[in-house]
C-alpha cells in the first residue's frame, strides 16, 4: 500500500504542478481534490472530510462533525491570507506556509494522509513563490519530532516552531542542485 500511495503521490505532485497557476487563490475544495487526485484511484473517501473522530499519540484532532466548518473558516482565513503565495521574502512564504500547514494538520480533515496533502500543498504555495519543489527529507528522527510539537504548537496559534521548520525545508531545497527554481 505504501507503494502504492507513493507512486499516486508523484502523479498528484506532477498535476499539481502543471496545473498550478501562480494567481490561483487555494481553497478548501482545492484541498480536497489534491487528496482525491493523490489517493482516488487507491481510496473510495479520497477527497472526503472523514466521519470518525482521530487521535494521534494521545493527541485530538478536531472532532469530526466540525470539520466542514472548519475547513470554510480555513479557506476563508489562511488560505484567502496565504494564497496566492506571491511573498517576497522566504520568511514571508515560510510564515504563509507554517501558518496553512499547522492550521491543515490541527483539522485534520481526512482519515490519512493529512500532513503528505498539507506537504504537496506547501510545495504548490511554493511554486507560486518562484521556490524549486521542495525538499522534506530533513524532517527525521529529532527533526520529526520537532515537526510534531509544531503542529501541536499551533494550538496557541503559536507558528513561530512551524516557521522554522519551513525555513530549514526552503533553505535545503534552495541548496539542492537536482532541484530548480520555476
Amino acid at each position: 500500500m505504501d507503494r502504492a500511495e507513493a507512486g499516486a503521490q508523484i502523479h498528484a505532485l506532477v498535476k499539481l504542478i502543471f496545473d498550478l497557476n501562480k494567481d490561483h487563490q487555494f481553497t478548501a475544495a482545492d484541498v480536497c481534490e489534491l487528496h482525491k487526485t493523490w489517493l482516488g484511484e487507491i481510496y473510495s473517501w479520497a477527497g472526503q472530510y472523514r466521519q470518525v473522530n482521530l487521535t494521534k499519540g494521545g493527541f485530538p484532532f478536531a472532532a469530526a462533525a466540525q470539520i466542514p466548518a472548519l475547513m470554510d473558516q480555513f479557506g476563508q482565513g489562511p488560505l484567502r491570507a496565504s494564497t496566492p503565495c506571491n511573498f517576497e521574502s522566504y520568511d514571508e512564504i515560510a510564515k504563509a506556509m507554517a501558518v496553512v500547514h499547522t492550521e491543515l494538520l490541527l483539522i485534520h480533515p481526512f482519515r490519512d494522509g493529512n500532513g503528505r496533502v498539507g506537504r504537496l500543498l506547501a510545495v504548490g504555495m511554493g511554486y507560486q513563490a518562484g521556490l524549486p519543489s521542495l525538499d522534506f527529507g530533513a524532517i527525521r528522527g529529532k527533526k520529526r519530532e520537532e515537526y510534531f510539537a509544531a503542529v501541536q504548537a499551533g494550538l496557541d496559534q503559536n507558528y513561530e516552531p512551524m516557521e522554522r521548520v519551513f525555513r530549514t525545508v526552503i533553505e535545503r531545497s534552495l541548496r539542492n542542485p537536482y532541484l530548480k527554481r520555476v
